[in-house]
């Protein structure tokens, strides 16, 4: 059985080596960093994450659900704050059965490197990658000042965004491997809700909540301890409130008292958070191939990093490990066809999904409050009621079924045009015709879906 190396030991990288160290796999993983659970964790970098069902389904395949659901807080939709004060709810699923799981990035990527030394899994920390001689399938690191040299076999890159395998390959093989990066007109800044006086949190914990504000936003995830992570998003400059704008203490509290003064009370912090938490970049990698031979392969950020709106950048890396590891069992353990299927039926559902976070990042940053998207969405709830077995939203799709990204994309774009169709003219989603919307979903959309070989359920069932 071939020797697996693995560069990177965050989320995706302590799964897959998880995962492979089970089926049998002698895996050994490169980290650059400190082993996490040792070192003080930098503050402002660590947007909160959700688990959906992707991830559900890969963590479910490692058997380390139940390990893992204990440090998350359920999430049942968004809870939207606009600006005159008010704040309403929009559920995320068709019952509190489907929820999303916010989720630190730091105690997750502990967790599962704690279950990956426990089944015997070797991870060297502090091992910064100094060149890749891809001919020789060698690694050399510089640890502690040292220089030392890794032979693999197989070398999977986890190594996230700034990927050093994924620069090799492109430098190694420009006409072979081209790389697209393309950076979005705004960024991020992290901050912090504590929890209240009471140990409670001061909002609702079980939503996301959201400060839309057209060119901008403010959106919060609860933690265990009753705080907040807050993500403020800025546009990078051209605005009256952009990063390049806002840089005083003064220039802070004139945003905050005009965006967001709802929140005040509950961030005695934000000034400091702001002056000294880092500008966080948001950008989408592309890749044309994700393999090279049968030998090395990309996964999770290292292949495809994808901007954080649609809550899916850790569901899709992780999704990488269980399309690759049901491939293999396909394949019969013959890792050349299988790096060579992973590409082919993963990547499309990777580009489908990046174009879906941007466009979810327009959605939560401005349509959330736009009366004309509330009746839709609330049109959208009738019919997901009315006829389970005939229609998922996109967002059902994507965040509570196994369907592929590309077909949740493309059955968007069919169910827009039905929501459109169905508005004209309606005042009232109550007043829908039903029967005229079952004939619509029994002619126009179902059988679609169906064609594709995928049903409606909760949890992927393949006809």
């Amino acid at each position: 059985m071939r020797k697996v190396t693995i560069a990177g030991c965050g989320l995706v990288g302590s799964l897959w080596a998880y995962l492979l160290k089970k089926q049998g796999y002698d895996v050994e993983v490169f980290e650059k960093r400190s082993d996490p659970r040792k070192a003080a964790q930098q503050a402002g970098r660590s947007i909160n994450l959700v688990i959906t069902s992707r991830g559900l389904y890969a963590l479910e395949t490692a058997g380390l659900l139940n390990k893992i659901l204990p440090i998350t807080v359920p999430v049942y939709g968004r809870r939207i704050h606009p600006i005159n004060g008010d704040t309403f709810f929009q559920a995320y699923g068709r019952d509190n059965t489907e929820c999303n799981y916010s989720v630190s990035r730091s105690v997750l990527n502990c967790a599962l490197i704690e279950q990956c030394e426990e089944i015997g899994v070797r991870i060297n920390f502090e091992h910064v990658v100094q060149n890749i001689d891809i001919e020789k399938k060698q690694l050399s690191f510089n640890f502690k000042n040292e220089n030392k040299i890794h032979n693999y076999d197989l070398l999977f890159a986890t190594d996230g965004s700034g990927s050093n395998v994924r620069k090799a390959l492109t430098t190694k093989y420009p006409d072979r491997f081209k790389e697209q990066t393309d950076w979005l007109s705004s960024g991020y800044k992290e901050l912090y809700m504590p929890a209240a006086s009471n140990g409670l949190q001061a909002l609702e914990k079980n939503s996301l909540h959201i400060w839309p504000r057209a060119t901008h936003m403010m959106m919060g995830l609860a933690n265990l301890d009753g705080s907040f992570t807050m993500t403020l998003y800025l546009p990078n400059t051209d605005f009256k409130y952009s990063l390049d704008n806002i840089k005083t203490n003064d220039d802070i509290k004139n945003l905050f008292q005009n965006e967001f003064a709802t929140a005040i009370p509950y961030m005695p912090n934000y000034l400091g958070d702001y002056q000294n938490n880092p500008q966080g970049a948001l950008g989408t990698v592309r890749m044309n191939t994700w393999v090279h031979q049968d030998s090395i392969a990309l996964m999770g950020d290292a292949a495809h990093a994808i901007v954080p709106f649609f809550g899916q950048g850790m569901n899709l890396g992780f999704e990488d490990c269980t399309t690759m590891l049901n491939l293999l069992k396909t394949h019969q353990g013959d890792w050349s066809r299988t790096l060579t299927s992973y590409d082919q039926q993963q990547r499309p559902n990777a580009n489908a999904i990046a174009d879906m976070a941007l466009e979810n990042f327009i959605e939560m940053r401005d349509k959330v409050s736009d009366p004309k998207f509330q009746f839709k969405k609330k049109i959208e709830a009738v019919i997901e009621k009315e006829f389970p077995d005939l229609y998922r939203s996109r967002y059902g799709m994507i965040t509570y079924t196994l369907i592929p990204y590309l077909v949740a994309q493309e059955a968007g774009v069919r169910q827009s045009e039905i929501l459109d169709a169905l508005a004209v003219n309606l005042k009232d989603p109550a007043q829908l015709d039903l029967d005229m919307v079952k004939m619509i979903l029994s002619t126009k959309f179902y059988p679609w879906l169906k064609q594709k070989g995928f049903s409606t359920d909760r949890y992927l069932t393949k006809h």
